[in-house]
């Protein structure tokens, strides 16, 4: 048995605890304190987690997004959709298609200013723009958590960034086949197959979860202990994540759907989420500071303007799109205020995306795709929990002294 790995797991949490504390201090989300902590203690500064351990804990990144993303399902009751209609559904719709269509805007401007647009620029802006819906839940649902916000605004934020990860996988599909059929080495694929295929994840995914979540509903009413209960969502979480990935389907989209299944079909869901709220934080805090200790400051000297461009403007689609979502469904003025800063952070979703993009375009275009998501990466992580705490203060939904 190789003990070292006891070793680095309780330097991760130790760190997660400091760095969280030491945030809070501060009045930054613990979630930022987790990142920078991680950020220290691996290979871009101190190297005291080496960049080959981090990747041997990948496992407990797809067990904390699992947990996340089934917390985010719970959260997506048929009674509130009925309450407040499509409205979350069109601004997750609209907030990922400005940022897609705006960062798209943009980096073809910039290849024009530099008068460099060329066939293969525009498929690389394409590519490029159509990760810019991504959006990383974890980081601002942990805000949520930390400072129980509650209230419109996070209401739909919950909802929001569920129905995100969705619409990201499509308009990413539909944009990277545009980008295979306008090259001259496309892969040989129909490029109504090509378009399919997002679809064809979603249903997936969408199909494990539902499945999973009448299992779980189920095996709640013969187990009736505490113990054995959160033994059974563990093991059916566990389950439903490998089957996404056994399946290529999205893990998170599978847990999201578990969770909104069970929550909205089991009377026992406060139970449970109060039985994993328990359990779940030292696997948040190491999945925090592993994620903070995969970032490379080095990344930050090599993606140049383009990298700028997508950055900022990004974030522009996302605040402008989903004023624009909230305008056009009459959603409450604080809503349409402040719901787009809550949702710059990326991460996973987008890294994953990022990897796709280099089998898409020539070596050279597809390693600065990824160089520029990862320090977006960087970045957003970041900053972004500090901007959505910002947005919901602002709100109203959590103290101001918070």
């Amino acid at each position: 048995m190789n003990t070292m790995v006891l070793l680095y797991l309780s330097v991760l949490l130790a760190a997660g605890l400091l760095f969280g504390k030491l945030a809070k201090y501060l009045k930054l989300p613990n979630v930022t304190g987790y990142l920078v902590g991680g950020l220290i203690l691996g290979p871009s500064i101190l190297n005291l987690i080496p960049e080959g351990t981090i990747h041997d804990f990948s496992i407990i990144s797809s067990v904390a997004l699992g947990f996340i993303a089934f917390s985010i399902g719970t959260e997506m009751k048929l009674v509130y959709f009925r309450r407040v209609g499509a409205t979350p559904i069109w601004i997750a719709v609209f907030e990922a298609l400005f940022a897609v269509i705006i960062t798209l805007i943009a980096v073809m401007g910039y290849f024009l200013i530099k008068g460099d647009m060329s066939l293969e620029n525009f498929r690389f802006a394409l590519v490029l723009s159509a990760i810019a819906a991504a959006t990383a839940p974890a980081a601002t649902i942990m805000v949520v958590r930390q400072y129980k916000a509650k209230g419109k605004l996070t209401e739909t934020l919950l909802s929001v960034v569920a129905i995100d990860d969705s619409v990201a996988i499509i308009l990413f599909g539909i944009f990277v086949a545009v980008a295979n059929a306008l090259g001259q080495t496309a892969v040989h694929i129909p490029l109504w197959l090509q378009i399919l295929n997002p679809f064809i994840e979603i249903v997936v995914s969408l199909a494990i979860g539902a499945v999973m979540g009448i299992i779980l509903t189920l095996g709640c009413k013969w187990f009736t202990g505490r113990g054995n209960r959160i033994s059974l969502s563990v093991a059916v979480i566990f389950i439903s994540v490998f089957l996404a990935e056994w399946l290529h389907a999205s893990p998170l989209l599978t847990a999201m759907m578990l969770g909104a299944v069970f929550g909205n079909v089991s009377s026992k869901v406060e139970d449970i989420n109060g039985l994993l709220y328990f359990i779940t934080p030292p696997i948040f805090i190491l999945f925090f500071v592993l994620s903070g200790a995969e970032l490379n400051i080095n990344v930050l000297g090599i993606v140049g303007i383009i990298g700028i461009v997508y950055v900022l403007f990004r974030v522009i689609g996302k605040i402008f799109g989903a004023w624009v979502g909230a305008k056009v469904t009459k959603a409450e003025p604080v809503i349409a205020k402040y719901l787009g800063l809550a949702l710059v952070p990326q991460a996973g979703v987008a890294i994953g995306l990022s990897l796709i993009a280099t089998q898409v375009l020539n070596v050279e275009m597809g390693s600065q795709i990824r160089a520029i998501i990862l320090a977006g990466t960087l970045i957003y992580e970041l900053i972004g929990p500090v901007i959505a705490k910002m947005a919901l203060q602002k709100a109203g939904e959590i103290p101001i002294t918070a």
